[in-house]
């Protein structure tokens, strides 16, 4: 029997195994937004769609490369998949990409930015995020930011204590609105609110005030007092919550910045008609909001689309075209903002 070709050139679009995580504010949301099979008996608060940290790392699901994590691809194809993208600091994937699931409030906390992870040092790394609204309840909303005026002295003075969220501004949030949280800015999802998150390849969360309530041991969680003081910038002011400003680029396709940042960068696509999409020299991630349909790249790689998925079309692809179903697609189109 012949052996299998050997695979030399990463272009095709990887699909990876869904990694669940439980978490005490979790819940079964992320069945109905997006849509996607959790296990069962599980309170499912993150699903980590790619991801490459020394704990967790994602691994191929089919094709030629499947059973490869994501590191091993970065470390040993990494022009092929991140073109001009740069890795992290520490060698690694530059972005994790996560569905959320709040069913309860998640603690109030804050991600370190860059000057402040490397002051602290240590595993310390830079945080900054962006919220995309899949569903909210009614009355949903998240926090993100201190309210004017508020001092190192009252926040110290509130700690471990409900009247830290008073010190917060409160956005009510709605589907197919847009949140930028950077490093050193203090927040909380509140309850009943799923999302999906693009971030900085970091792990560094320093927890406030977790509402009174124990972890999954019964006991209470962790706080992080004097780093998450420390990571706190008092001068930032926080955007509200919105809605992507779209332009229609051809018939039928209208594409929506909804977050940029310095490390990423997030679209959104809606397609009633083809689309076709270049990879800037860089990879692209694809999540389905809603709707079907194929992608196809310019070296002959075709990859159905339904809600949920979340697609990595390495730079060596080049272009692809994004043809929607009947009742169109939706989707968010991320990258590393190189």
């Amino acid at each position: 029997m012949p052996a299998p070709p050997t695979v030399t050139a990463l272009h095709q679009p990887l699909r990876f195994q869904r990694v669940f995580l439980e978490k005490v504010w979790g819940g079964r949301a992320l069945e109905r937004h997006p849509g996607i099979e959790l296990p069962p008996g599980v309170s499912v608060g993150e699903t980590w769609e790619v991801v490459d940290r020394p704990d967790q790392n994602s691994v191929v699901r089919g094709g030629p490369w499947a059973g490869r994590s994501l590191g091993d691809l970065v470390r040993e194809h990494g022009p092929d998949l991140l073109g001009r993208a740069r890795p992290n600091p520490r060698g690694r994937f530059p972005l994790l990409i996560k569905y959320l699931d709040a069913s309860e409030a998640l603690s109030v906390q804050v991600h370190p930015d860059e000057p402040t992870a490397r002051r602290l040092g240590g595993p310390s790394e830079s945080k900054t995020e962006a919220w995309y609204f899949l569903h909210a309840a009614p009355g949903g909303a998240v926090y993100s930011g201190l309210r004017s005026r508020v001092r190192p002295e009252q926040v110290r003075a509130r700690l471990a204590e409900r009247g830290l969220v008073d010190l917060l501004c409160r956005w009510p949030v709605r589907a197919g609105q847009c949140l930028t949280v950077r490093g050193g800015t203090v927040h909380a999802i509140g309850a009943g609110v799923t999302l999906l998150e693009v971030q900085q390849n970091s792990d560094t969360t320093y927890r406030l005030y977790d509402w009174d309530r124990p972890g999954l041991d019964g006991r209470p969680r962790e706080m992080h007092v004097e780093p998450g003081l420390a990571a706190i910038r008092y001068d930032d002011v926080a955007p509200a919550p919105a809605e992507p400003t779209e332009q229609q680029i051809s018939a039928g396709v209208w594409v929506g910045l909804a977050a940029q940042t310095e490390f990423f960068r997030m679209r959104r696509l809606r397609l009633q008609a083809l689309a076709g999409r270049s990879t800037e020299q860089q990879f692209k991630i694809y999540v389905v909001l809603s709707g079907g349909g194929l992608l196809s790249t310019s070296r002959g790689a075709r990859e159905p689309l339904a809600i949920g998925d979340v697609l990595l079309v390495p730079a060596l692809a080049e272009a692809v075209e994004i043809q929607p179903a009947a009742g169109g697609l939706e989707m968010l189109e991320l990258d590393a903002n190189a």
